[in-house]
């Protein structure tokens, strides 16, 4: 038999995505069964799949230890740095600053240091996360970025601030403003413009394109032209989509290819300028959640990050 007392962060799950996480290794075909038999009870009642669990409810459910072991802790984070850089943070959100050349995510290898293990680390000594106390929640990213752009990345504390910056997010509620470097003007000095966009998942490649196609999901992209300066020019990008790599293939796509961009960009221009990493930076946050939200006094901050080094050497 296993119990379970659900805190905060478990509070508002259906019973059944609860104990998926909380019971990893149990079938869920055995799950819904006991479901089904009334073995699984919430404060001693039957329970239906859609049933929510609140704080203060015990879930019990009734299965021999050796069938389903419970969660088990990856504290593989101590190994990485806690060392980040803090832009804003309060009791619901962190929001730091990414340098370039760090995952935000771990690329499947168990030894990976990236953003997000090193704010769980952050977080751990303040005694903020204590994973022992958990069972199904996790300090999260609401947002990444590519291994080699910098700048602001907003990461939960709870579940309840990762359900509501994620569903702002769906809705278009949080505006992400970039800097960037391209080695030739856009068309405009600002503009907002619409394509259609493929991701090729086996060579991590995205193309753009003028008209609909099968397999292609609508982009929109805005910039303004800020500083121009021996060919290159300063952009501020809004991004209205936020699909992969949607900056650097679109404005390369028009004619303005990120300066140091790999995949995407001119390869000779950026040998020129000794320049091998995307000169693109997350520069800024505003946001509009709706009043009933609980993160809404969010709506009066500005976030903004501090300038790059690559933009000070070229637009000093």
């Amino acid at each position: 038999m296993k119990e379970f007392i659900i805190n905060e962060n478990d509070s508002g799950q259906r019973v059944d995505k609860f104990i998926s996480k909380a019971l990893p290794e149990l079938p869920k075909s055995m799950m819904y069964r006991l479901i089904r038999k009334k073995d699984i009870k919430i404060n001693g009642k039957r329970c239906d799949i859609s049933d929510r669990v609140n704080t203060g409810d015990k879930v019990t459910v009734y299965v021999r230890d050796d069938v389903a072991a419970e969660k088990k802790h990856d504290m593989s984070f101590l190994r990485c740095s806690a060392e980040i850089d803090i832009v804003y943070e309060d009791e619901n959100i962190i929001i730091v600053s990414k340098p370039e050349g760090l995952d935000s995510h771990s690329n499947g290898s168990p030894m990976t240091d990236t953003l997000i293990d090193r704010i769980k680390h952050y977080l751990y000594n303040k005694k903020e996360y204590q994973p022992e106390k958990e069972s199904s929640f996790a300090p999260a990213l609401c947002s990444r970025l590519d291994r080699n752009t910098c700048g602001l990345v907003t990461a939960a504390k709870n579940a309840a601030a990762l359900r509501d910056i994620n569903e702002a997010i769906r809705n278009g509620a949080v505006h992400k403003i970039y800097h960037c470097i391209t080695v030739s003007p856009p068309p405009r000095t600002e503009d907002i413009v619409t394509a259609y966009h493929k991701k090729d998942e086996s060579r991590n490649l995205v193309r753009i394109s003028d008209s609909p196609e099968n397999g292609f999901k609508p982009i929109k992209t805005g910039y303004h032209v800020l500083n121009s300066k021996g060919g290159l020019s300063l952009l501020e990008v809004t991004l209205y989509t936020g699909r992969t790599h949607q900056i650097r293939a679109h404005l390369a796509h028009i004619g303005a290819p990120v300066l140091g961009d790999g995949k995407y960009g001119n390869i000779a221009v950026n040998k020129r300028y000794g320049c091998f990493r995307q000169t693109l930076w997350a520069y800024a946050l505003d946001f509009e959640l709706p009043e009933t939200s609980e993160l809404s006094y969010l709506n009066k901050l500005k976030i903004t990050d501090r300038t790059p080094a690559f933009e000070k050497r070229f637009f000093s």
